[in-house]
């Protein structure tokens, strides 16, 4: 399951853990409770009912994706940043600080890192009886040559996350893509089940079977990848040793085949229409964040532009001279 399940899931993974190593501490189990008491990466939203009934409801006309001009078509180069005030001043943190909570570099980083894409991944446990499938936060495609991928594990009370385990035992996994009409169904897949629960049927999701791995892919997703792991990095047991948390990791993932819906794709399979991927993107907070515009901005060439500029000129000038 991703960050936040909740003490029944990580008691009762805690109990297999404990009972199958004797060199567990007792107060193990109390440390685990401990830990679960200050863990506050999910908030339990208790008045979100009330303050959704006061927002206008989501738009779900479909009206095409606009592609607007760049906002500063006049930008020059060494033109800076539109609206730079020098006056605005930055706050020094240290993320290690003795009296910061660890919630706070949590909340700061993703609200500042943003928007970030949702990697929805399914596994399979090692005996291969427990399918598993659960979004996550901390996730990005990294190249294409080969196509690779990370996904990040933060530390949680208990044992560590189910899918983070299947990936180290099986190496296997489907990424799949996110897309706004699915958004409620990948949301419940991060429920806390009790164990053997299968978070296919609590989403109604639907499986689709993968060519060269065991997990299924998700149906509804534009886009889905099957993935093998190359590496695995563990990042320190508990964040800095925290009893009763379990240790954060991230795990790089190799595309073995992709699987791509045939009306969004063209005929070479070499792009997704926007309209019919419609992606979410994660923010801060319970905060998500769709697209409804666009804008592009191409990539140029050295000796294409410095004709064109006078300060590249300059400075292409003064390098020779130098």
């Amino acid at each position: 399951m991703r960050a936040g399940l909740k003490s029944a899931r990580c008691l009762a993974s805690l109990a297999r853990w404990s009972s199958s190593s004797s060199s567990a501490p007792a107060s193990v189990a109390e440390q685990v409770k401990q830990a679960e008491a200050s863990y506050k990466i999910v908030d339990r939203a208790a008045d979100f009912a009330e303050k959704q009934a006061r927002r206008p409801d989501f738009d779900h006309a479909g009206t095409p994706i606009e592609v607007t001009k760049q906002p500063n078509p006049s930008w020059q180069y060494g033109g800076g940043a539109m609206g730079y005030d020098a006056s605005l001043k930055h706050k020094e943190v240290d993320p290690y600080a003795k009296d910061r909570p660890m919630i706070n570099n949590y909340r700061l980083l993703v609200s500042g890192i943003a928007p970030r894409p949702i990697g929805f991944i399914s596994t399979v446990s090692a005996d291969g009886r427990t399918k598993n499938l659960a979004p996550f936060s901390y996730f990005q495609v990294v190249d294409h040559d080969p196509p690779t991928f990370v996904v990040g594990f933060s530390s949680r009370p208990g044992r560590e996350k189910d899918t983070y385990r299947n990936l180290k035992e099986t190496g296997e996994c489907v990424i799949n893509t996110v897309s706004e009409n699915m958004m409620e169904a990948v949301n419940a897949t991060s429920l806390d089940p009790p164990h053997g629960v299968s978070e296919w049927e609590i989403s109604g999701l639907h499986e689709a079977p993968a060519t060269t791995v065991q997990p299924s892919r998700v149906r509804e997703s534009v886009l889905s990848v099957e993935g093998k792991v190359v590496d695995t990095k563990e990042l320190g047991h508990g964040g800095g040793g925290r009893p009763g948390m379990s240790a954060a990791g991230v795990v790089l993932i190799q595309a073995t085949r992709f699987w791509v819906r045939e009306d969004a794709t063209n005929d070479e399979a070499s792009h997704i229409e926007l309209d019919k991927l419609r992606p979410v993107a994660q923010l801060g907070g319970m905060a998500y964040g769709r697209i409804s515009s666009t804008f592009e901005l191409p990539r140029k060439r050295w000796d294409d532009e410095k004709g064109k500029s006078t300060l590249l000129s300059r400075l292409e000038a003064d390098k020779t001279e130098l």
